[in-house]
């Protein structure tokens, strides 16, 4: 399995408001996740030292995975919602092996 966490940083003007609008889109989101078979799921995590820090961590079978959904045809309009709440930035990702996952 694999992760890939990105890391970015929602505007100033209100990150309350910010976080559960892109908090919410990425539920919403979801369901295109879900079309892709090696899809395991995410997790948002939501800056308490920093308000503005949101990193998203999704879990893949394998890197070909994440490919596909990126791949996808609705992908790019979905970014295109999320990046309405967040600085302009290059993009903060990593693709990472799972080496222990211990969900309960």
């Amino acid at each position: 399995m694999i992760a890939i966490v990105s890391h970015a940083w929602l505007l100033d003007d209100d990150p309350a408001t910010r976080a559960d609008a892109y908090a919410r889109i990425t539920a919403e989101f979801e369901a295109v996740h879900a079309t892709i078979a090696g899809y395991r799921g995410r997790r948002l995590l939501h800056g308490s030292d920093d308000p503005r820090h949101v990193v998203n961590i999704r879990f893949f079978d394998r890197a070909d995975d994440y490919d596909q959904l990126v791949a996808h045809p609705e992908y790019a309009t979905w970014i295109a919602r999320l990046s309405e709440h967040i600085e302009p930035r290059d993009p903060q990702k990593e693709i990472l092996s799972v080496l222990l996952s211990t969900d309960r």
